[in-house]
């Protein structure tokens, strides 16, 4: 089922239009480390004409262990992401975890994403959803990718169907997640673009004790699969040493092998959305 497109930016998103990529670092570190990381995607992004989201958080709340790493906090986050949006001139996403972020997040970032284990979390919903800005909502691991229509609908309530439906792994018995491309299709059905996210799927919930590890070299070959479904955007996050990265290092891309990744992505979205009845 073709989505309805949205636009964020002048990026549009859904249908058979080229997916959109959304890609960062997992957490914000400083502002020197964030404009770094921008060059080097727009870089890497360059030679297909990819358009891309800049994401990072301010805040990795739904961390494993109280020692862990969460970030810059809320006010240094969002100045940093409004610096970023300025210079490169592209849209923004961040994480929010409670209902009275909403706002203030809405006012620097185009996008605001809804982490997989607060998507049931009605309030959060509502205030994002009332920001007017996109939202992209990732399917908790514990949910069917059917009962994402009541999350979406949740959000459409308050007016606003600028949403996205990301698909990162579901539940497979202890610190393991699958993708069930089957979801894809089926979260379509609502109507609204789906996102699969490469790198969050390949995740090991808490698998290092205190930290969760993760399987990146898998990342890539999950990627792949879903632009051969027809995905509309894809979530890929990334950093130039993510075995020193403070949070998902296990999972992220190294941007250095980003381009080829990107060339590969785009030659096989390419070839799928030329079959019109292909596309997410």
């Amino acid at each position: 089922m073709a989505t309805t497109p949205i636009q964020i930016g002048d990026i549009s998103i859904g249908g058979a239009h080229p997916f959109a990529l959304i890609t960062g670092p997992c957490q914000l570190e400083s502002l020197d480390h964030a404009r770094m990381m921008a060059e080097r995607i727009a870089a890497a992004c360059a030679p297909t004409a990819t358009r891309f989201i800049f994401k990072a958080s301010y805040d990795k709340a739904n961390r494993s262990s109280i020692s862990t790493e969460r970030g810059l906090g809320m006010d240094e986050g969002l100045r940093i992401l409004d610096q970023i949006k300025r210079e490169f001139g592209v849209p923004v996403l961040t994480d929010v975890h409670d209902a009275r972020q909403c706002a203030p997040a809405a006012q620097v970032c185009d996008v605001l994403q809804i982490p997989a284990f607060l998507c049931r979390q009605t309030d959060l919903l509502l205030a994002a959803g009332e920001t007017g800005s996109a939202i992209n909502v990732k399917k908790g691991q514990f949910l069917a990718p059917w009962d994402m229509g009541n999350v979406a609908a949740k959000i459409a309530s308050t007016g606003n169907t600028r949403i996205m439906l990301c698909d990162r792994g579901t539940s497979f018995g202890y610190n393991t997640l699958v993708s069930d491309f089957r979801g894809l299709p089926t979260m379509a059905q609502t109507g609204y673009p789906v996102v699969f996210d490469a790198t969050h799927s390949v995740q090991q919930p808490g698998g290092q004790g205190t930290t969760s590890g993760g399987q990146r070299e898998f990342a890539p070959v999950l990627a792949r699969a879903a632009v051969a479904v027809g995905v509309s955007a894809l979530f890929i996050e990334t950093h130039q040493d993510p075995d020193n990265a403070p949070s998902d290092g296990p999972n992220m891309i190294p941007v250095d092998k980003m381009a080829d990744l990107i060339g590969q992505l785009r030659a096989l979205d390419d070839l799928t959305k030329s079959q019109a009845h292909i596309a997410l």
